[in-house]
């Protein structure tokens, strides 16, 4: 069984990667970003509890899966069950590459305008990833990667695998 989690900065390629592993290996795909915000405006996130419900349903549901994010407190809930991880931990200037030519996501954005509309604050909020201290950040994501025990990855430049 291939149970796989791919986490970084916005930008490295999560879900890039995360859906060629999906077609490649016919994996069910999560993206967190689909279950970690409340449909509000401004963005708000849902309850961990909820987000992490919906994780366990996800994990129940498929014996084989991908989840992909930059969420290391809804990556904590799936960690347990994965058996291979994969940091994409690009330096910065490439996940804002990366951001810069990233296609539309209609998952996401109602067109591929608004998105780009969000292109400023993306890549500051880029900018921040070995700053911050938060959920999101370069520190949670290494611990996250240092405290797995299975089969890990890291990554470093934009590559397929």
């Amino acid at each position: 069984m291939k149970k796989t989690l791919i986490f970084g900065n916005s930008g490295a390629g999560k879900s890039t990667l995360a859906k060629q592993l999906s077609q490649r290996e016919n994996l069910p795909h999560l993206d967190l970003d689909t279950l970690a915000w409340q449909a509000s405006m401004p963005p708000t996130r849902k309850p961990l509890l909820e987000s992490a419900n919906l994780i366990h349903d996800f994990t129940r549901n498929n014996n084989n899966w991908v989840i992909e994010g930059c969420y290391a407190d809804l990556l904590e809930v799936a960690l347990p069950k994965a058996n291979e991880i994969i940091f994409l931990n690009l330096p910065i200037n490439l996940c804002i590459e990366n951001a810069r030519k990233r296609p539309w996501e209609p998952h996401k954005y109602e067109s591929k305008a608004a998105q780009d509309k969000n292109l400023d604050m993306l890549i500051d909020w880029i900018s921040q990833y070995t700053t911050r201290t938060d959920t999101f950040s370069e520190s949670a994501h290494f611990k996250l990667y240092q405290e797995f025990s299975g089969i890990k990855k890291m990554l470093t430049e934009n590559m397929l695998i």
